[in-house]
């Protein structure tokens, strides 16, 4: 009997990535996969939608494949980061940052090669490597979820990583790492790419600098973001680095042709003509954040500090009996991180009260 579908070796057997997705019904507040939860305004939605239009208009033609006028709108925003500027050719983006690191390891890494990161970590960047044929290594991070550099450098040096992947704030810790430990890290790296991923890097606490403001002194640092979570823009799909414009070039190499359509290019364009009512309620997540640890901390329970809009919340003896008891109530949360710890997304205050209600609820159920 033959096998078929003839599916590669490593894939068979394998569930696709994602996180569960209900409807409104089954779950009134869904706090589970980061998503800014406060939407446009009528005047940003006036402002996609006249630019959808006009793109419509064109849509018999291909896009811009080099997507110019995106890439410095981009760099205008992300030079604000850095007193040192960003220009365009530094800045690449694709259908979301999940793309963006895709390209990465098609580009530099692959067959023979090795990427690394420290766990508990993003759970879609073994998900890469596989689909690249790169070799994955996993260290770990110390029990306060922070990065042990004599831990990272000792990896680093055994297995001299084509790409290390390291989110700051970390997913699903929250957890950010210090300038000097991305420093150090490119120092040990080499001519191998260290990439920070920021897709909450808005979220960040007053003091804590993006790695963008490090770019002209490591040639081999990465800076990845998306608009998915403080631009409020999850659906749109856009995601975006910054790098060396010869790190930039090599992912031109490997990018599908017009892989950005020219509605993903305008929506983007007009989301970041409404950057300061897009990230206008940044601060009221922030401070809902820093609330929800203080409260969960008063309850008994064990909190990572965190720089992004979610917290990682524990240690439960069964946390899927608690992840349930919480959906039973209509709050979704995730289930995701070391065994016995939740994660919650921040989202409005109702909700907060919402989530609050039905964890005291079902802590009190299972106690």
């Amino acid at each position: 009997m033959s096998d078929f579908p003839p599916l590669r070796d490593e894939l068979k057997g394998l569930e696709p990535y994602g996180a569960p997705q209900l409807s409104l019904d089954e779950a009134p507040v869904q706090l589970n996969v980061n998503e800014n939860p406060y939407g446009p305004s009528p005047e940003c939605v006036a402002d996609i939608a006249a630019s959808v239009a006009a793109a419509a208009g064109t849509l018999n033609r291909y896009p811009d494949r080099e997507f110019g006028e995106l890439r410095a709108a981009l760099a205008a925003y992300l030079g604000k980061d850095t007193p040192h500027g960003i220009v365009p050719d530094q800045v690449w983006a694709a259908n979301g940052s999940n793309e963006v690191m895709l390209q990465l390891l098609q580009a530099y890494a692959g067959p023979g090669r090795t990427a690394l990161s420290f766990a508990p970590t993003y759970s879609m960047y073994p998900e890469y490597a596989r689909d690249t044929n790169t070799e994955w290594v996993v260290g770990h991070r110390e029990e306060d979820f922070s990065l042990d550099l004599d831990h990272a450098g000792t990896l680093i040096e055994r297995h001299r990583p084509a790409v290390v992947l390291l989110p700051s704030p970390n997913n699903p810790t929250g957890t950010a790492l210090p300038h000097d430990a991305i420093a150090a890290l490119c120092e040990v790296m080499g001519d191998g790419l260290l990439v920070v991923d920021e897709a909450y890097g808005e979220f960040r606490r007053a003091g804590v600098p993006s790695a963008v403001e490090l770019l002209p002194a490591h040639r081999n640092l990465v800076v990845t973001r998306t608009m998915s979570k403080a631009f409020a823009l999850a659906g749109a799909r856009l995601g975006y680095l910054a790098a060396d414009p010869a790190l930039v070039d090599g992912i031109r190499v490997v990018r599908l042709p017009y892989h950005l359509s020219a509605v993903t290019q305008a929506v983007a364009l007009a989301a970041l003509r409404h950057e300061k009512e897009l990230l206008g309620r940044v601060d009221d997540l922030r401070a809902e954040r820093d609330a929800t640890v203080g409260w969960l901390r008063e309850q008994g329970h064990r909190v990572a500090d965190s720089d992004a809009n979610f917290v990682l919340f524990g240690v439960f003896r069964d946390r899927r009996a608690v992840w349930q008891a919480l959906l039973d109530r209509g709050v979704l949360v995730r289930e995701v991180g070391p065994d016995g710890w939740l994660r919650v997304s921040i989202g409005t205050p109702e909700e907060m009260k919402s989530f609050r209600m039905a964890l005291t609820q079902a802590t009190e159920e299972k106690s």
